[in-house]
């Protein structure tokens, strides 16, 4: 057995993919594949189901991967609290965690903490959390 992918759903899966080639330097693992019909609708339990799907490579890996969809339909919900039961977030150790934290923001993300000291002033590590454009989880670390 082994790990495969994290799953997103977005409501615009092409700005998502984007965010991630450009702030995490993810590449396209495939290219953009439209999913439909009854298999599909039969798999995910989700009747008439019309899937955009987006597979990128993050960085420095080729499995697992993440998968971006975006349903012909989608249910509003508010953005997830870090407290929140159920999947909470997705994490990449960065070299410089100061750049990637202004990549996010010019990129249309947003701060969800601060950058802060987990370790200590001899042995630091930085970490902080924030929020992709569609307000998914982000924790960036640096060691």
């Amino acid at each position: 057995m082994r790990f495969s992918h994290l799953g997103i759903v977005a409501r615009d899966a092409s700005r998502l993919a984007e965010f991630y080639r450009h702030v995490f330097g993810c590449k396209d693992r495939r290219n953009r594949v439209e999913l439909s019909g009854e298999k599909v609708s039969r798999g995910n339990g989700l009747p008439h189901s019309e899937i955009i799907s987006i597979w990128l490579e993050l960085p420095g890996i080729e499995k697992p991967f993440l998968e971006i969809h975006q349903y012909g339909a989608t249910c509003d919900r508010g953005l997830p609290r870090v407290n929140e039961p159920g999947y909470g977030h997705i994490a990449f150790e960065v070299g410089d965690i100061r750049a990637i934290r202004d990549g996010i923001l010019n990129a249309g993300g947003q701060d969800q903490g601060e950058i802060t000291n987990l370790g200590s002033v001899r042995t630091p590590f930085l970490a902080i959390y924030m929020r992709d454009p569609e307000g998914n989880l982000i924790e960036l670390e640096q060691i």
